[in-house]
């Protein structure tokens, strides 16, 4: 059997895992150096997202294809839903390299550097190949890559912490694995009841008599990656490791893995064809919950870190809201959707970091920085953070000036709506205030009058700078932010604006 090859196609894919052999090679070659490795990986990045752009103006029908079969079947399919996605994981992961160059920067890092960037590049490879997988072998395997890599992200953590705070991201790495062999069972033993109902390990529309076998694994192939996509019931894990992991290990956890998870679901979907409406009443349930559950749990946070956390389970109920419709409309909107979502927790996150970065330098965990006290006044004391980041909550609650936000919400809602199940739509509508209530309540926080005494007492005397008392003072109270991150915010903030401007309306 012979495979007719397409590299160019799968640059996408490889461009991050040669990126991630050169950073080890070059490790071996130049030890104890930091910003080669960095600039090996970024470019890696950069090129695969370069890749995805002849996918971008495909119309309907139209794909790039790979390792395809004799029979005419392709292994590795990228339609325009599909590099968009891949161009969203890329330019996320992207994000995350730029929010840890500093914490790789302190004496700590060296040594570090080549590993994570190369975990990251390993992780980020898998999810892009995800929404790419035409068969049940690719998807797995692809699944994997994109999820073991941050376990070992998540213990990683920086020799500066505390014992309690390096105990933490194992217990948070411990909960990611366990809930990652779970997926991965619940899978391959969806994988084998399809195989066996259809015959074939190809994600094609399947023809088979047993529609109740094929319905089982189905609903196991859900159950797998709705673990991957932080639903409920499958959530726990979330909250535990986004507020155990160093902070930008969590903005990758709630952006660049969700995306493999969504393109999990959109191969599902798109595989399953006219399937009975079981597997579409188990996405509709998990829509309804996740959606509820996480707003709820999310109200009673102090913690901006584990309220984006409960945030993302929350999310997780839109971005399966429209996947309850089965039709190419409604697997568009969940691309939609996630891309809004990606764009927003990432400008929400960069701004968490920013505010938590210590003013003496060290790493950015979760702890007081992250508390949501220590936003109270934020538009007021730090406008070029504070603005952005309520433009971000907005996003996140859809309401205006955010338009972006706004309409992805309508984008999810719309092919409920038009296969007539009211009842989630209903459930979808109350979630809407409760979102809302959510994300308000934040952005009051950040519209408080400014308390200066915590601020002022957050550095001791000893790490003032040499200057005036008042000066040092301030200024060791509100670090600097760097350039990058600064430049990440701008950027992020420009395409939030820009999307509100022309709505984009369906990918």
């Amino acid at each position: 059997m012979t495979l007719e090859l397409d590299l160019v196609a799968t640059l996408p894919v490889l461009a991050p895992l040669v990126a991630a052999v050169l950073v080890l090679l070059l490790d071996a070659a130049v030890p104890g150096r930091r910003e080669p490795h960095l600039l090996v990986a970024g470019g890696g990045l950069l090129a695969g997202a370069l890749g995805t752009w002849p996918g971008l103006g495909l119309v309907a029908g139209d794909a790039r294809t790979s390792f395809c079969l004799p029979s005419g079947e392709c292994l590795y399919t990228a339609d325009r839903l599909t590099s968009v996605l891949q161009l969203t994981a890329l330019l996320g992961g992207l994000v995350v390299l730029v929010l840890a160059w500093d914490d790789w920067r302190q004496p700590s890092g060296v040594g570090r550097t080549p590993v994570v960037a190369a975990l990251v590049l390993g992780a980020t490879a898998g999810a892009v190949a995800v929404p790419a997988a035409g068969d049940l072998g690719t998807l797995l395997v692809a699944l994997e890559l994109a999820t073991l890599p941050t376990v070992a992200l998540v213990v990683l953590a920086d020799p500066r912490w505390t014992s309690g705070g390096r105990a933490g991201a194992v217990d948070g790495a411990v909960s990611l694995l366990t809930t990652s062999l779970v997926s991965f069972g619940l899978m391959a033993l969806g994988a084998a009841f399809w195989v066996a109902a259809t015959g074939t390990a190809l994600l094609a529309v399947p023809t088979t008599d047993d529609t109740g076998l094929l319905a089982v694994a189905a609903v196991l192939l859900l159950a797998g990656l709705a673990f991957k996509v932080s639903a409920v019931p499958f959530h726990a894990w979330t909250p535990v490791t986004y507020a155990r992991a160093p902070l930008p290990v969590t903005a990758y956890l709630a952006t660049v893995s969700k995306v493999a998870a969504l393109g999990g679901l959109v191969v599902l979907v798109r595989a399953l064809g006219t399937v009975d409406g079981t597997t579409l009443l188990a996405v509709a349930l998990l829509a309804a919950l996740s959606m509820t559950v996480g707003n709820l749990v999310a109200l009673g946070q102090v913690d901006t870190v584990r309220l984006l956390a409960w945030s993302t389970v929350a999310q997780a109920g839109w971005v399966l809201l429209p996947l309850a419709a089965l039709s190419s409309r409604a697997v568009h909107a969940a691309g939609s959707y996630l891309v809004v979502y990606v764009v927003g927790t990432l400008l929400a996150l960069v701004v968490v970091v920013a505010v938590a970065r210590p003013a003496t330098g060290g790493p950015v965990t979760t702890g007081p920085g992250t508390a949501l006290t220590a936003h109270r006044g934020l538009v007021r004391t730090r406008p070029l953070l504070g603005l952005p980041l309520a433009l971000a909550l907005l996003t996140l609650a859809g309401l205006p000036p955010a338009v972006l936000g706004l309409v992805a919400k309508i984008v999810a809602l719309r092919p409920v709506a038009a296969d007539g199940t009211w009842w989630l739509a209903v459930v979808a509508a109350l979630n809407v205030a409760l979102g809302i209530a959510v994300y308000v309540r934040w952005v009051a926080v950040l519209l408080q009058t400014p308390d200066p005494a915590p601020a002022l007492q957050a550095t001791s005397p000893g790490d003032r700078a040499d200057g005036d008392g008042d000066d040092a003072q301030e200024g060791a109270a509100r670090p600097r932010v760097p350039v990058r991150e600064g430049v990440l915010v701008s950027v992020l903030t420009a395409v939030v604006v820009v999307g509100s401007v022309t709505p984009f309306g369906v990918l």
